[in-house]
């Protein structure tokens, strides 16, 4: 498609003013050599490492002075703009480069890359949708979410579900489930909705292309999709992960806020241009894997790093030692990467002046985030402790859509953090699931706060004790009574684990976990002395009931 004639003036009004910044570069590089001149010093001393020094070039930043100008233009138009207006400091000068970065990297993730169970599936695999199926999985579950964590779960998921088809028949309680404890639990949903997108309406086969499996399949973002692409069918796509923004901001420099869309234009434009085309999938892969394994948010390893020759963080850190150690006339002569227009919009802010402390670690700085809104809810442990068939709690289903949507918790409400009128509202809630309930015996025994992406949420932990044989009869839709071995198998959220931890700590002869990490309870007393535990343990009686709770819950 021919471009408009507003759009191509658009276009030539940016080539025209960035010929006039590189003049103005020009002139002021001469003006530099005077000066250098002027003090006896050579280039040599003044920028050992690159002939432009450790900064990105003067002309860069050109686009803040239109950011308007690529409105209306294709992606292919944008991207002109973007690469135009970028310094050369930012990019891979040539092809040497590009190859040399490739070569060193894939070389290096050969010898040093981990054993992955989804890595042996997918090289394993010789049927594209399973192999498809298994990066799917790993790829959801490794978002937000660290390797180690995720190994078990993985290895859980593909023994209960090894094709699509089985994922696709079986029942959200049941991938609820699997995934409690994984958080981010509408990732698991999703993942299922693919599935069964892929076997009811796509013939059980997965898209073969990036643009494909993002325009087609729920909860596959561009990350994802090139990550499948690549990886299970060859495609020569980039991808752009926390792990690979970390890697590519410190190769070339960009200090920049990497959530802000031109940085992150430019962080997936050099994902493509460096992706190998013979080994697509497995380049991304070492991409990632050096962001996690060596090149990390602190301390990383450099000297273990195999393109650190290429690392334009690496050389700003020699180049500001040298400057610290020695003792040169005047200020080094360093050309600022800024017009007169404004700021490189890919290097940092002045607001950010470089930390010494931080070395490598200076790029990327983390952009400023809102901290989590504050919530406060009121839950209750609702226990048949001498039910028909062994002791019973109740839990309760949350809605289908929001925040842990599916899963069972304990009745709970939402309060105010003032604790007003919070005992009365909670046990109108109890009542509404199990009945008339005696409201004196509704103790509080702490609390639980717990941090979800967005959400500070803290829990003022209830529980109330039913006597007697009571049992256990007709419930209403969304409750269920469970025994304690149930509750640690079924669909809860972690925070819940937390609730009934605290709940569990209170109560005579149970198990008392040891994670009490956020987890507060009325009473601070000191623990006691290894003396007067023994003489605690030998004074309080112990009944074979006891017992029999305490090795079926140790169980």
């Amino acid at each position: 498609m021919t471009p408009s004639v507003p759009r191509l003036n658009r276009l030539l009004a940016i080539m025209k003013k960035l010929r006039a910044a590189v003049g103005s570069r020009r002139r002021k590089q001469a003006s530099s050599q005077e000066r250098r001149e002027k003090h006896g010093l050579s280039n040599s001393q003044t920028k050992p490492f690159l002939p432009d020094g450790p900064w990105c070039t003067p002309y860069a930043g050109t686009t803040l002075e239109f950011p308007e100008a690529s409105a209306g233009l294709t992606r292919q138009q944008e991207e002109v703009v973007l690469q135009a207006s970028v310094s050369p400091y930012h990019l891979f000068r040539d092809t040497a480069e590009v190859t040399v970065f490739r070569e060193s990297l894939l070389s290096w993730y050969d010898r040093e890359k981990r054993d992955l169970p989804w890595r042996r599936r997918a090289e394993g695999e010789v049927d594209l949708d399973r192999r498809a199926y298994a990066v799917w999985v790993s790829e959801v579950m490794l978002q937000q979410t660290q390797v180690a964590t995720v190994i078990d779960y993985y290895t859980r998921w593909m023994q209960k579900w090894p094709t699509l088809q089985d994922l696709a028949s079986a029942s959200l309680e049941e991938v609820n489930q699997l995934w409690a404890g994984l958080g981010y639990y509408s990732r698991g949903r999703r993942l299922q909705e693919g599935a069964r997108k892929v076997v009811e309406e796509l013939g059980g086969h997965v898209p073969g292309t990036a643009e494909t499996l993002q325009r087609l399949l729920p909860g596959v973002g561009r990350y994802t999709a090139g990550a499948i692409a690549s990886i299970a069918f060859g495609q020569v796509t980039g991808v752009v992960d926390g792990n690979v923004i970390r890697v590519l901001c410190r190769v070339r420099g960009i200090g920049a806020d990497p959530s802000s869309t031109l940085v992150s234009q430019q962080l997936w434009s050099l994902a493509q241009q460096l992706v190998d085309p013979a080994r697509p999938g497995d380049f991304n892969q070492a991409a990632m894997e050096l962001g996690a394994t060596v090149c990390t948010p602190q301390h990383p390893l450099c000297s273990q790093c195999p393109v650190q020759s290429l690392c334009r963080a690496r050389q700003r850190v020699e180049w500001e030692q040298l400057v610290a150690s020695q003792s040169l006339p005047g200020s080094p002569d360093v050309e600022e990467c800024a017009l007169n227009t404004g700021q490189c919009r890919l290097c940092a802010p002045p607001t950010q002046p470089w930390d010494q402390t931080l070395g490598v670690a200076n790029f990327p700085r983390k952009a400023s985030r809102r901290p989590p809104r504050e919530e406060c809810s009121a839950t209750c442990v609702l226990e048949q402790p001498k039910a028909l068939g062994g002791a019973r709690i109740l839990l309760v289903q949350r809605p289908k859509s929001g925040l842990l949507a599916g899963l069972w918790e304990f009745p709970s409400v939402t309060v105010d953090p003032s604790g007003e009128h919070q005992r009365k509202a909670l046990l109108q809630e109890l009542q509404n699931w199990a009945g008339p309930l005696p409201a004196t015996r509704l103790q509080h025994f702490g609390q639980v706060v717990h941090t979800f992406s967005h959400i500070k949420l803290t829990y003022q932990v209830y529980g109330l004790a039913l006597e007697g044989q009571v049992p256990v009869t007709v419930t209403p839709p969304g409750a269920r009574w469970l025994t304690r071995e149930e509750f640690h198998t079924a669909a809860v959220s972690t925070a819940m684990k937390k609730v009934f931890r605290v709940y569990e700590g209170q109560q005579p002869g149970t198990y008392k976990s040891h994670k009490r990490s956020q987890v507060s309870t009325p009473s601070s007393r000191k623990k006691p002395s290894p003396g007067q535990q023994v003489l605690d343990s030998f004074f309080r009686p112990h009944s074979p009931t006891d017992v029999s709770k305490l090795n079926s819950v140790a169980q």
